[in-house]
Parts: C-alpha cells; sequence; structure tokens
C-alpha cells in the first residue's frame, strides 16, 4: 500500500508541473497574437493560429471562420480600421483564467483595448475568450471570442 501511495504521490508531482506548463505554453501563444496585433504585424498574428479557427468579434460580419478565419478577421479589422479612422489599436490583457485538458486549451482574459478614432482617445473594457488547441507540440488560436461590456 505504501508503495503505491509513493507512486501516487510521484505521478501527480511529475504531472503538476507539465500541466503548469501547458498554461504557460497555451497563454504564450494569446500574448504572441497581441503582440502581433499591438505592433500592427498582422502577418506574424497569423503564425498564433490553427489551420482552421473561429474568430467572434463585435465588427461585421461578426462571425470569420474556417481555413482562413483568422486571416479573414485580421484583413477584415484592417479594413474596419481604416474606413472608421482607427489608428493605434492596443489590446493589454489581464490576469487569464486558464484550463488545460487533452491537447486543448481554454482562456478568458480581462482585456482593455484602447485607440484613436479619428483622432479621440477611445476605450473598451471586455473579456477576451479564447480556446486553443496542441497541434504537432505547438499551441495554435481555435476560437477568439471579443465580449464588449
Amino acid at each position: 500500500m505504501r508503495t503505491l501511495t509513493i507512486a501516487l504521490l510521484s505521478t501527480v508531482l511529475l504531472l503538476g508541473p507539465a500541466f503548469a506548463s501547458d498554461e504557460v505554453d497555451a497563454m504564450k501563444t494569446v500574448n504572441q497574437l497581441i503582440e502581433s496585433f499591438n505592433s500592427g504585424d498582422l502577418k506574424a498574428a497569423l503564425n498564433s493560429c490553427a489551420p482552421q479557427s473561429v474568430i467572434i468579434d463585435e465588427f461585421p460580419p461578426f462571425v470569420w471562420q474556417g481555413a482562413t478565419g483568422c486571416a479573414d478577421w485580421l484583413k477584415d479589422f484592417d479594413a474596419f480600421a481604416k474606413k472608421n479612422g482607427i489608428t493605434g489599436a492596443k489590446v493589454v490583457l489581464g490576469r487569464a483564467n486558464i484550463d488545460v485538458a487533452e491537447g486543448r486549451a481554454y482562456i478568458v482574459t480581462p482585456a482593455h483595448f484602447t485607440f484613436r478614432q479619428r483622432g479621440k482617445r477611445m476605450s473598451e473594457q471586455g473579456s477576451i475568450v479564447t480556446t486553443l488547441q496542441n497541434i504537432e507540440n505547438s499551441w495554435r488560436v481555435t476560437g477568439w471570442a471579443w465580449a464588449k461590456r
């Protein structure tokens, strides 16, 4: 019995860091996406996306999905921003709630979105819900939703 207890405890202790590492690695992908977006490097942002993704956001057409979901969302955001005089778009993330299981991650993060619209400072508080999948040992965004408050 003692051997079984020690074996179980050892397994838990060894798996704990693996789960923590998955959480850190998944969040790193989200942060890379945000950093790329904030720097205006939309092509680099695509490196964070899975081959198939679903994006939900507050500008038309509101939902993007499929093999080009991420790319279409970024292209449409760029067009929307230009049409509406939006510049200097930046997102700052708060503390994330992260759940990881079976090669998938679910992350809910408070976010603060700031920008200028026709020169006027604007701000939105909201939450970002992001889902990721570990594809060939690399976390990729499979879903993204912005919830404006």
